[in-house]
């Protein structure tokens, strides 16, 4: 042994040497003494190993830890007396509900981790939107309350019990109102706890109002059939369908739901059978919905009525005045009618405006085209959207004369969401007693007098009943994180019930909703909803007038024709503002414009031009009023003469992830004969700054590469093979790959480009399951997102009957308003002849005998050869540890937030690249599971999680070695191609020709 040479018993003596301590700051976190941790515990060095362990083993004990501001712990423990329902690497599934949707919650060592549908469900069975996919991670937010508040500072329950029943009491005595301002309540236990407050204090009453209003639709209805509600779509039984500006695909109503029934009469089974929808839009800003119409038609906002003025005089032979006049939109519109009136009963038309008038217009549209009883019920209606913005003016007006003594304000947030939040600040500065039970001190919260911060669904036991006669169950997949108590418990409290909330959803349940039912209590929480079954659909006479409301939207139309007319809007993420803290949603692009972290102006890039405005300009917009600065996006498909600006953004008291992200737009909005309008006549003028967007992709055309091809429906029934266009140059090829045979599986993946609408759910579900990284607004801007999926988007634009692709000529174009779009979900193809495994001088990327492409992180040290050496450009290099870097602006950089990590998949550290695995972790998990039961894989027994999520079912995947898999009959298919296939990487994806049933000439 060499007496010069220093040697190290251990890594414990190596770690205390200086050079290691300084070479690992910034790099590693400090080791935490165990005394400290035991300590944060409430233990010492004498804890009892019983206790010890119970404290430090998975499981509820480990997120309280983390949860009451201690340090991580950093060693697991064994159980030392397993909980009979837990086995430490397999997953438990619970039913519950979400945003109305039934849902299974994934949790591993009693830690949720994922949400996905519930198949069994009725309704929406398969896919969810990129909200309830990223749903999982609030339940880790660190910057919600963690205790009950009193004029900012923390109480215990009992000292805010005592106040608010005092303030009740007070209330009560002097006569005043007591009242409940709530976003929809279609819960039945909200609504029973509600009814026992009410019970004691009979001056209670609930006030529904929601952000994005539907309240034009409940009335319109009321007046044109006496069915004050908001009806159910079913778009599965429309042949033709006509929107004007309902983004129903999207935010509208329901959107996933519509999804679903949308999709049958347009993926690659329907095609198969010689049947496809036809779907015409009309709307100012290109929407998701849009998008994907066969014919879309750029109007302004105040057009909306004329075309449906026009659309009726068509079907019903009427003559109402104040038609549309532009020349296109009459000739899309007099094509849509002839297409309705063929398809009576199998059609329906709908309108995005919330304005009374616009709607009734609707209805008697629909009326005359017998949609009632087959593609609208109003008998088996929605539950989901029952605000009413007659009823919150009247509460304001109530709260300045002085009748409101309490305010209760549960999923409302009106200070942030409202028009007007200064009048909202006055009238509530009036009221005795407020409170909120938001779970943060948000805009509205921190304005009241206390904070009763209710838990998450994920810690709740409850219910909704989001449509006619089904009901879901809402329960509990972990005990509350923090200090909170669910909202209806607490009303419970203040009405002197003494149930506990379980004892009382479980005596609601078993004494009313199961009364009748097969079900009992048990098997409703296994199964997670009960159906009383639909009534019969009846078909409902117009009994509205129509020549009234189309002079009525007429007028109201004059009063927002401007310079420029604008259009607010929800983005299919962020939606009306309330998750704005969740970051999943904030880097979720979006579908159209394929922005991150922002709102901004999208105006048509000739208006762009007309105003001077370049590369990462901005203007300042104003309308009602209000003025904003925002930077500005020119969108192709955009309407002349309008703007189009999203919601949702602009919150201030939301968390870290969502601050000060984008400009609230709410002020933009108007009260219009008794409903609140998202457009407004508006001013647009060039700012003096520069603002660079975080896009994901700014190049918008294919440059006659091969990788989006489209076709016409009429082509399509003549030739399936039509625009395929599969590689057929059979040239010699020279392979530098060796053959192998696959006797096993094969994994494949099909996607069918007719169903995938683009909204991104695909992509939050992903990075949800495979512990991908959000790297925050200005690495976007670097181009250094992580995202191991994204959805492309490709514009075609016509103009005069043309057709223009390429940059050069799109430059010549008068206007971009005629628009039509091609998503294309792209990630890694896992090549046969994978070019990045030929460059990797460590083999850190190698191919599967199963046909995927692996990658062995622990051994890429980052040269990004395979990066440069990938056609399809998806792979994703890590410059940082983004989970425990501090210098990104998302909270998912603390060892709390990581709690909602799935432990299946490793964490990437920095210097490595990384891309889609496929769902490597439940390959394996559906291949252990069908050998524990002693059989062979069955075709879905494996689902990717962007399959998961799709509620278009636009992914498919499974074995190519089953003849009989959904993945090999779609691989079949005649619109089948493959992406780039012409330089022979020979890839695992399978992409089917776009095809969309236009009008022909």
């Amino acid at each position: 042994m060499d007496s010069n040479k220093k040697y190290w018993k251990g890594l414990e003596e190596l770690k205390q040497t200086p050079a290691f301590v300084e070479k690992s700051k910034g790099e590693f976190a400090e080791s935490i003494p165990v005394e400290d941790v035991l300590n944060e515990a409430g233990l010492s060095t004498k804890t009892p190993r019983r206790d010890f362990l119970k404290a430090l083993g998975f499981g509820v004990g480990a997120v309280t830890l983390a949860a009451c501001n201690s340090t991580p712990v950093h060693k697991a423990v064994p159980y030392l007396i397993k909980p009979e329902e837990i086995t430490p690497g397999i997953p438990n599934f619970y039913t519950s509900t979400f945003n109305g949707q039934s849902i299974l919650v994934r949790t591993r060592e009693g830690r949720p981790i994922n949400v996905e549908a519930n198949p069994n469900a009725i309704g929406l069975n398969q896919g969810t939107d990129s909200g309830t996919a990223a749903s999982v991670l609030d339940l880790y937010d660190e910057s919600k309350l963690k205790t009950a508040q009193i004029k900012g500072q923390d109480v215990e329950w009992s000292k805010l019990d005592s106040t608010v029943i005092a303030a009740l009491n007070a209330a009560a005595t002097a006569g005043k109102q007591i009242t409940i301002v709530a976003s929809t309540v279609n819960s039945p236990t909200t609504l029973a706890a509600i009814a026992k407050l009410t019970a004691k204090y009979p001056t209670t009453n609930l006030v529904q109002v929601d952000a994005v209003s539907y309240s034009a639709i409940i009335e319109a209805n009321k007046n044109s059939f006496g069915k004050a509600v908001v009806p159910s779509y079913n778009f599965e039984k429309a042949n033709v369908v006509v929107s004007v500006a309902a983004d129903f695909l999207g935010t509208w109503l329901a959107g996933e739901e519509h999804t679903q029934q949308y999709i049958k009469n347009r993926d690659y089974k329907s095609l198969k059978n010689g049947k496809m929808s036809r779907h015409i839009q009309f709307e100012s800003g290109l929407s998701m919905t849009g998008s994907n119409a066969d014919v879309r038609i750029a109007i302004k906002p105040s057009e909306e009525a004329a075309v449906l003025i026009s659309l009726y005089n068509a079907i019903t032979g009427s003559s109402l005045a104040g038609g549309i006049a532009a020349k296109r939109a009459q000739t899309a519109v007099t094509l849509a009618a002839k297409e309705l009136l063929a398809n009576k009963g199998a059609a329906v038309v709908v309108a995005g405006s919330n304005d009374i008038n616009i709607q009734t217009l609707a209805n008697a549209i629909n009326s005359a085209l017998a949609s009632y009883g087959s593609t609208i019920d109003l008998d088996n209606f929605s539950k989901q959207h029952q605000g009413s913005d007659v009823a919150f003016a009247q509460f304001l007006t109530n709260a300045n004369a002085g009748q409101v003594g309490v305010a209760l304000f549960l999923n409302s947030n009106p200070v942030y969401d409202y028009f007007k939040a200064e009048d909202v600040k006055a009238a509530l500065k009036k009221v005795d007693f407020t409170l909120s039970f938001s779970q943060r001190a948000d805009e509205t919260a921190s304005e009241l007098t206390a904070i009763a911060p209710t838990n998450t669904f994920l810690e709740s036991w409850g219910d909704a009943s989001p449509k006619e006669g089904l009901f879901s169950i809402v329960q509990p997949t972990i005990n509350p994180v923090f200090n909170t108590r669910q909202a209806d418990q607490s009303l419970l409290v203040w009405a002197g019930d003494t149930t506990d909330i379980y004892s009382f959803v479980k005596n609601l349940w078993t004494s009313t909703i199961l009364t009748g039912s097969t079900k009992n209590w048990n098997s409703v929480l296994q199964t997670g909803f009960e159906y009383k079954g639909a009534k019969t659909a009846a078909s409902y006479s117009f009994a509205g007038n129509v020549e009234a409301a189309a002079s009525a939207a007429i007028a109201a139309a004059k009063t927002v024709v401007g310079e420029f007319e604008l259009k607010l809007y929800e983005s299919s993420a962020l939606r009306d503002g309330r998750y704005a803290n969740n970051a999943y949603l904030q880097e979720v692009p979006d579908p159209v414009s394929k922005v991150t972290w922002d709102n901004y102006a999208a105006i048509n890039p000739k208006d762009a031009e007309k105003l001077g405005l370049g590369e990462d300009a901005t203007v300042t917009v104003e309308a009602n009023g209000y003025k904003v600065e925002l930077p500005v996006v020119q969108q192709p498909g955009q309407a002349l003469g309008t703007v189009s600006v999203a919601i949702g953004y602009g919150r201030t008291k939301v968390g870290k992830a969502g601050n000060n992200v984008g400009k609230n737009a709410y002020p933009f909005a108007s009260l219009v004969n008794g409903t609140i309008q998202f457009v407004a006549k508006a001013t647009i003028a060039k700012a003096n700054t520069i603002y660079q967007l975080a896009q994901t992709q700014t190049h918008h055309t294919i440059e006659g590469r091969n990788i989006i091809r489209e076709t016409t429906f009429a082509k399509y029934l003549q030739d399936p093979n039509s625009e395929s266009g599969r590689f057929t140059d059979k040239h010699k090829t020279y392979d530098l790959w060796n053959k192998y045979e696959q006797p096993g599986h094969k994994w494949v993946m099909a996607i069918d480009l007719n169903a995938c609408t683009g909204c991104g759910s695909c992509i939050v579900a992903c990075n949800v399951e495979n512990n991908i990284p959000v790297v925050g607004r200005d690495e976007v801007r670097r181009r250094r997102e992580m995202h191991w999926l994204r959805i492309d988007r490709y514009y075609t634009i016509e103009e005069d009957g043309k057709e223009y692709t390429k940059e050069a000529d799109i430059e010549k174009l008068n206007s971009f308003e005629n628009v039509t779009v091609v998503h294309q979900p792209m990630l890694c193809q896992h090549c046969a002849h994978a070019p990045c495994e030929t460059v990797c001088p460590v083999l850190a990327t190698v191919h599967s005998s199963e046909g995927l492409n692996h990658m062995a992180y622990n051994r890429c040290f980052g040269t990004r050869y395979c990066a440069n050496n990938c056609p399809y450009k998806v792979r994703r290099f890590n410059w940082f540890n983004y989970w425990n870097d501090s210098r990104f602006d998302n909270y998912l950089n603390n060892e709390f937030t990581q709690l909602v990590l799935n432990p299946d998949v490793t964490t990437r550290s920095r210097g490595v690249m990384e891309k889609c695995s496929m769902c490597i972790q439940r390959i394996q998990a559906g291949k252990l599971h069908a050998k524990m039961e002693n059989r062979k894989v069955k075709d879905g027994d494996i689902q990717m999680a962007c399959q998961q999520a799709c509620s278009a079912n636009a992914i498919i995947f499974g074995d190519a070695n089953d003849p009989e898999s959904e993945v090999s009959k779609a691989l079949r298919n005649e619109r089948v191609y493959y992406v780039l296939e012409e330089i022979n990487v020979q890839p695992g994806i399978g992409y089917m020709t776009k095809v969309r049933n236009t009008f022909e000439a």
